[in-house]
């Protein structure tokens, strides 16, 4: 089974060192400094670092999730390993700083790349499609139809059209409503990672919540133990008096490692199964609308799809955020752009709205 690639429209980026940001023309004046790409994208994103970190609007979530893991690793750093490093073993807060670099690694990687975003079609692209979509020879206006099909590994798979990125979006893509993106192999928008997860960043998002499980396990663990062995010395009561820091680890750890166990169980599935969250809730594929509805993805093995799915290069970006925007190419929000109007073209079995 070959995948789909999407390659980016040539023509529309120049590099820095061929275009110069302000050029002085006749009479002393600036001309206009070129924008880069990610300054007038179109989607709900936050960018820092000139364009290198992108996350979404909404980023509280993901600012409890860095302070709850940051703050209950350091105080087990803090109040558990120099007690157990004496007692147990020095390997203790080796394996710990092994599991949290691990876990921070993916997190970060996960929350601030590219999910696999697809670029909106531009205004010529789009204007060709719908001529395309409308040129059926009938002097009637029919609305564009809202999904073709293709038939992929023998199974008939519906490309829906989107009216904000005005495309048809490629096999097991979606969009997002919160980041306003298309995602290539969208899996589901997480506000843990504050980002969406897709096609480019599922494999480290798998790493994060399977690495934060270890974490969360080997910590509940060592707190347990540190607590048993000051207990046999002066009792359950004075133990907890000597570490109370100890006490709220073991709360935070207590809670979240089922939730994060299961997490990662559920997504274990879907790796083995070469399945997204997206296509497992709707039951497009899962059997849960029926059984002739098989999966056209999978690779008829367990180890296939887990290579499919979490092995291999990650692919490139699409959106070149960080590319130049020409002056007569720029890239305006769907919100700005004239729209063509339909109202002008009457047809009583015109369809409703779009779902």
């Amino acid at each position: 089974m070959k995948e789909c690639e999407y390659q980016q429209i040539s023509g529309t980026a120049q590099t820095p060192s061929s275009v110069p940001a302000t050029t002085l023309l006749d009479g002393g004046t600036k001309k206009p400094r070129l924008q880069r790409k990610w300054e007038v994208f179109p989607g709900k994103n936050r960018f820092y670092c000139g364009g290198r970190i992108m996350l979404a609007r909404q980023t509280g979530v993901f600012v409890l999730t860095l302070g709850l893991i940051l703050c209950t690793s350091g105080l087990f750093f803090i109040f558990d390993c120099p007690f157990l490093t004496e007692h147990v073993t020095i390997a203790i807060p080796i394996i710990g700083g092994l599991l949290l670099f691990f876990v921070m690694g993916s997190l970060l990687q996960t929350s601030f790349s590219d999910p696999g975003i697809l670029p909106r079609a531009t205004a010529d692209e789009a204007a060709d499609l719908e001529k395309q979509i409308d040129n059926t020879g009938s002097s009637t206006y029919r609305p564009p139809p809202r999904v073709k099909e293709i038939a992929i590994n023998g199974q008939v798979v519906k490309l829906k059209y989107c009216f904000t990125c005005r495309m048809f979006r490629p096999p097991r893509s979606s969009h997002c409503s919160l980041c306003d993106n298309c995602v290539e192999r969208f899996d589901h928008h997480c506000p843990w990672v504050g980002n969406c997860v897709g096609k480019r960043n599922y494999r480290f998002f798998y790493t994060f919540i399977l690495s934060l499980s270890f974490l969360t396990s080997f910590i509940f663990a060592c707190v347990v133990t540190h607590l048993t062995l000051r207990s046999q010395r002066n009792g359950f009561v004075e133990a907890l008096k000597e570490t109370p820091a100890s006490v709220l680890e073991l709360v935070v750890c207590f809670f979240s490692v089922w939730s994060v166990l299961g997490l990662s169980g559920f997504h274990t599935y879907l790796v083995a199964a070469n399945l997204t969250t997206n296509e497992d809730i709707k039951g497009s594929w899962s059997g849960k609308r029926g059984s002739e509805d098989l999966n056209p993805y999978t690779y008829n093995s367990i180890i296939s799809n887990c290579c499919a799915t979490l092995c291999g290069p990650v692919p490139p970006s699409l959106i070149d955020r960080r590319g130049f925007v020409q002056p007569t190419a720029v890239l305006l929000p769907f919100s700005s752009r004239e729209v063509p109007s339909y109202t002008e073209k009457s047809d009583s079995n015109m369809v409703g709205g779009v779902t």
